[in-house]
């Protein structure tokens, strides 16, 4: 197993400022977010696209690409500025400053890297086989929201000196950027390039600015590798020239996801001239049509590169090159970008608005929409037009009418808000991606996917969270998912797999840290994990199973010292492992006892049996009070303490995932406005509009998603449950589309800056003094209106009755 940035290590802390400046945040965002883009012209003028800045975390760390993919899209098609290091595992950062080619794959927000596959890059002169150097240092770019220093870093405004190549300087004051399409000037040859895209293909579009020959070159040795002196691991690649306007190719990738297929039909709008085919860097004999090897190259030539604009358009697929000129054929038949484009961005806006807000604040609204784009953009369409697709065991398969297949589940982050979000505003999507996650358990060699691309288990990350939701789509009614079969693979994990520390788990309750890397953060969430699996048990009529689960489900006690009131590492033989320091990252050279935290973060990593894990610190009162602890202690963080523990609030680290339901905790204490509170903190302070404005990676849009939910005033800190959480609304109003014509309305009278406190709630015009409201009431659709004030209504949820239920119960009811 690895984890995200494993080969990172930290230093000095660096504290996080408070409040952002509103108005210089908006001001210093790109300009091609503005409605003038016109790339949304055909749109109504009460469109919400034009609020979105597809800039926002292509800074700092957050990792997002700013080029054009549909909702869920097979193909992202986008500027590659760096294929090497952390801070390129988008392929692109805004402060990097020359681009290297699009290619057509891209993940967003990850902090694991692959992709980039099938580089193209327009040019004239001498045709270049070498990207030639970036020009800068190999480090770390700062980010305001960083957590811990690791040593020289880059800044925003770094000057890059490329060295000769085919990577291009480009004009930023001509980059653009909205939903479906991206455009930018290349200023080494000034070549506008513009990009759109359809589900399975992309869509270029060069305008040649000079007269003479040009040429266009594909790199398809070209793709993310781990190191900048170690090339990409290509094996399997062939090139072959189809005429004089078509070129068809595949290969296999030997990096994250080892051994996963591409293949793509690339088709010009007019003939070249002739090709020249490289392998190796070497040329072809001239006339040679065909090129095998595991580094291809060619280029395209164009005897009058500026007599019209060129279009490029490739289809993909991971199936065969048959498929990727089927996908060719059907989704893009003609040349019209002007056409495509229009289609792309009507696609995102019936998405997009499915959700409508209203608020005085544009930086509110641009935050929302901005994050709302950033929640579609994965998991990934991996199926293709005839249904075709490359299963988790590397086999093609073919898919029943209407049904598709799908990559890049970042289960690991995703099932805290990500997916929680899709049952509120994507309900008919739910059951083709449980059905496809039970297929893909059934097809994998190793079982239960954890972090699949591609066909591929990347293995990254712990716990095996496709059940969550699985669980949450049962917990939640949704029909036609077949649980019966998914019970058997399922089954197998959690009660026989020899499986990361599994046997350990099973045997002692825990996972010795001296037996297992990071045993803690498994410990305890294997123990979220049977809390799931015993929804699933009983949802198959498994009862005996289920009751098993559940108790296994408290073995999180087993690695809490009720002494110190922490989780904490012990050894096979059951003793606590010493020294030990709240912020330590693990006492081991080899690995860390914790995945991507600290025993702080770690200690409230409890989602499911809250009222059975606040007696272990001496009741309510004293949990409460370790909870206000967790935000006012110092930030300071170890030298080995990881990136991704950024966004600091005390020990608390917004930017990474096991931190993102912890806020909510105060519901279940009944104090409730510290919630309000803390929530409305967070989302002020954590989501500026701009490149640098993630703390930590965007997680394939699980980030996203938490000022989504949080800015309508609702969490899932037990997705299981089927229920939520109330936090701090930041909207005036919000309408959610929940599914067969009903609406969700959240409303917020006396709203504002500075008043971010719960006076009182109703629901469908009724009192409602509960602190949180079950997704069926929500799914129903209704009117929930908060009532806000700047002074704490410390009584709103403080009964026992009105906190959250958890493990089943209410506060005060039933067996600790």
């Amino acid at each position: 197993m690895v984890t995200r940035r494993r080969f990172l290590q930290g230093a000095t802390a660096l504290t996080l400022l408070g409040g952002l400046d509103a108005q210089r945040a908006l001001a210093a965002t790109h300009k091609q977010a503005g409605a003038d883009a016109l790339s949304l012209a055909s749109l109504p003028k009460n469109n919400v696209s034009k609020h979105v800045d597809i800039f926002v975390g292509t800074g700092g760390h957050g990792h997002t690409y700013p080029g054009p993919t549909l909702p869920w899209g097979m193909v992202q098609l986008s500027p590659d500025t760096n294929n090497s290091g952390w801070d390129a595992c988008s392929g692109y950062h805004q402060a990097d400053g020359s681009i290297m080619g699009f290619s057509h794959t891209h993940l967003s927000g990850t902090g694991g890297a692959d992709m980039l596959d099938v580089l193209v890059m327009p040019a004239q002169g001498e045709v270049l086989l070498d990207a030639g150097e970036r020009g800068l240092p190999d480090q770390l770019y700062y980010s305001k929201f960083d957590g811990a220093a690791h040593g020289p870093h880059l800044t925003a405004d770094v000057v890059a000196h490329p060295g000769k190549g085919y990577r291009s300087r480009f004009d930023k004051g001509s980059e653009r950027a909205v939903p479906g399409y991206y455009r930018v000037r290349l200023t080494d040859h000034d070549i506008l390039a513009e990009l759109t895209a359809t589900l399975r293909t992309g869509l270029h579009r060069y305008t040649f600015n000079k007269h003479g020959p040009g040429h266009l070159l594909v790199d398809f040795a070209h793709g993310y590798q781990d190191k900048p002196d170690i090339p990409c691991k290509v094996t399997d690649a062939e090139l072959r020239l189809v005429g004089n306007d078509t070129l068809v190719g595949g290969r296999r990738v030997h990096e994250w996801a080892d051994g996963r297929y591409i293949y793509f039909a690339m088709k010009l709008s007019r003939p070249f001239s002739h090709a020249g085919l490289y392998s190796d860097d070497k040329p072809l004999p001239a006339g040679a049509t065909e090129a095998k090897g595991n580094s291809l190259k060619v280029a395209l030539h164009l005897e009058d590169a500026a007599k019209a604009p060129l279009l490029v358009k490739v289809g993909l697929s991971a199936v065969d090159i048959d498929g990727a000129l089927r996908n060719l054929e059907a989704e893009l038949p003609d040349w019209d970008f002007d056409r495509v484009q229009r289609a792309a961005a009507q696609q995102w806006e019936q998405e997009l608005s499915r959700i409508r807000i209203e608020s005085p604040s544009n930086v509110v609204l641009k935050t929302f929409y901005s994050s709302l784009y950033h929640t579609m953009v994965a998991p990934t369409l991996f199926s293709d037009v005839d249904g075709r697709y490359r299963g988790m065991d590397l086999k093609v398969h073919t898919l029943p009418l209407g049904q598709y297949t799908y990559s890049t589940y970042s289960l690991w982050d995703i099932y805290r808000a990500l997916h929680p979000l899709y049952t509120l505003f994507q309900p008919e999507r739910i059951p083709g991606f449980a059905n496809d996650l039970i297929r893909q358990a059934n097809e994998s060699p190793q079982g239960p996917t954890v972090w699949p691309l591609q066909g591929v288990e990347t293995g990254t990350m712990i716990g095996y969270h496709s059940i969550v939701l699985l669980a949450e789509a049962q917990a939640k009614g949704y029909p036609g998912i077949d649980f019966d079969k998914a019970w058997p693979v399922f089954r197998k994990r959690a009660f026989d797999d020899d499986w990361r520390g599994l046997p350990y788990y099973r045997k002692l309750g825990y996972i010795p840290s001296d037996k297992e890397g990071e045993a803690v953060s498994k410990t305890l969430e294997y123990a979220y994990d049977d809390w799931a699996m015993a929804r699933l048990a009983d949802a198959v009529g498994q009862h005996a199973d289920a009751e098993t689960l559940r108790k296994r489900s408290r073995n999180y006690r087993n690695v809490f010292d009720t002494k110190l009131t922490f989780m904490r590492p012990r050894d096979g033989a059951g003793k606590w492992i010493e020294p030990f320091d709240p912020r330590e990252m693990g006492h081991f050279e080899k690995w860390r006892d914790f995945t991507e935290s600290n025993p702080w973060e770690a200690t409230f990593l409890n989602q499911h049996d809250l009222y059975g894990y606040m007696p272990m610190f001496g009741g309510v009162a004293a949990f409460e009070r370790k909870l206000d602890e967790l935000f006012t202690t110092s930030s300071a963080l170890p030298a080995d303490a990881p990136p991704d523990i950024a966004g600091m609030i005390g020990q608390y680290a917004h930017g990474n995932e096991p931190s993102h339901h912890v806020a909510f905790l105060y519901a279940y204490t009944g104090s409730h406005w510290k919630t309000q509170s803390r929530v409305r903190m967070l989302l002020e302070t954590m989501y500026p509009p701009l490149p640098d404005g993630i703390a930590g990676n965007d997680d394939c849009g699980q980030m996203a998603a938490w000022y989504v939910l949080g800015a309508l005033g609702l969490y899932a800190v037990d997705p299981v449950s089927a229920e939520w959480v109330f936090g701090s609304p930041l909207v005036d109003r919000g309408e959610v589309t929940v599914g067969e014509g009903k609406k969700l309305v959240v409303e917020t009278k006396g709203n504002g800056p500075g008043k971010p406190y719960i006076q009182s709630v109703t629901w469908n015009g009724k009192p409602w003094s509960k602190s949180w409201i079950s997704h069926a009431d929500l799914a129903a659709g209704g009117t929930l209106v908060f009532e806000m004030g700047d002074k704490p209504n410390k009584k709103f949820g403080a009964a026992p009755e009105d906190r959250p239920p958890s493990f089943g119960r209410l506060a005060g009811k039933g067996e600790a």
